[in-house]
């Protein structure tokens, strides 16, 4: 019986392993052939890059602006605010090359597109994530990774192995997080077809508050941030244990290292949100 069990559970892992290897390599093999037909433009393709690149410094520039002004915010130094700004930019921009495009459902329910999908022999998640992906999408990441170059040498931190983990930690929790409200959003849009602006002041909302110390805003909105709408776990909570900072609003320790377990969780909800939306979704007839 304890054998059958034990075999059971090892095909069970087979079978996913199996199902995620053919879904990674299912969004590559759409992902590449959109950057080959991008790539047949290379002016074009280098142009819009550049253009998302300084696009996504334009929050860096305004940072700057504000300490020409003042030398610290919240407590914080100019070293420390860039720190959360690179480290949100950076986990933001993962999400938004990886799954950003899924707040197109909403476009694709209105035209009728997505009912061809629903037939393919491919997630239309994956279709949907990969649909005009192009080269000029990681521009997004080079202001993000440029700023977390120069700055992490220069960051006053009481650097240990644990602390040093904590960054690649945080940037891939914050990724898979901001992925999950990516996904999470988009399957509100099965009901509410018009609701993309709203959606997209979550995501795109959430990155802005990101990049600035939560201890500036209200306590509530910051406990909001927290428990609700989880985004003080892209870089917030995780940021505090790197500077090794007492927590403003009070909260536990424990919560510094919870990022992972939280991604897990925000992309878990996303999940069952997605996979409950394509169930009462109602063709359009197209």
């Amino acid at each position: 019986m304890a054998e059958g069990t034990v075999a059971e559970k090892a095909a069970a892992r087979s079978a996913l392993a199996e199902a995620c290897d053919r879904t990674v390599g299912m969004y590559a093999l759409l992902a590449w052939t959109w950057v080959r037909a991008a790539a047949r433009y290379p002016v074009s393709m280098f142009l819009l890059s550049l253009s998302a690149a300084a696009v996504g410094a334009l929050d860096l520039a305004a940072i700057v602006l504000m300490f020409a002004h003042t030398p610290e915010i919240a407590g914080f130094s100019a070293i420390e605010v860039v720190f959360l700004y690179g480290t949100s930019a950076l986990a933001f921009a993962v999400g938004d090359v990886l799954l950003g495009s899924t707040e197109r459902l909403g476009r694709h329910i209105r035209a009728g597109t997505l009912d061809p999908m629903l037939v393919r022999p491919v997630s239309p998640l994956i279709q949907i994530a990969t649909e005009d992906f192009s080269p000029r999408r990681l521009g997004k990441l080079i202001p993000a990774v440029a700023v977390l170059a120069l700055v992490l040498p220069r960051l006053e931190a009481p650097w240990d192995a644990g602390r040093i983990a904590m960054v690649p930690v945080m940037v891939l929790s914050g990724a898979a997080l901001f992925s999950g409200l990516w996904v999470l959003t988009a399957s509100v849009q099965f009901v509410l077809i018009d609701g993309h602006a709203a959606t997209k002041s979550i995501t795109n909302g959430g990155s802005f508050l990101t990049q600035y110390p939560m201890n500036m805003f209200a306590r509530d909105l910051v406990r909001g941030l927290t428990f609700v709408v989880p985004l003080a776990f892209v870089n917030w909570q995780p940021t505090l244990y790197v500077l090794d900072r007492p927590d403003p609003t009070g909260l536990p320790e424990w919560l510094r290292f919870a990022s992972p377990v939280v991604a897990a969780a925000v992309c878990a909800v996303a999940a069952a949100a997605w996979r409950s939306g394509l169930r009462h979704y109602r063709s359009t007839g197209s």
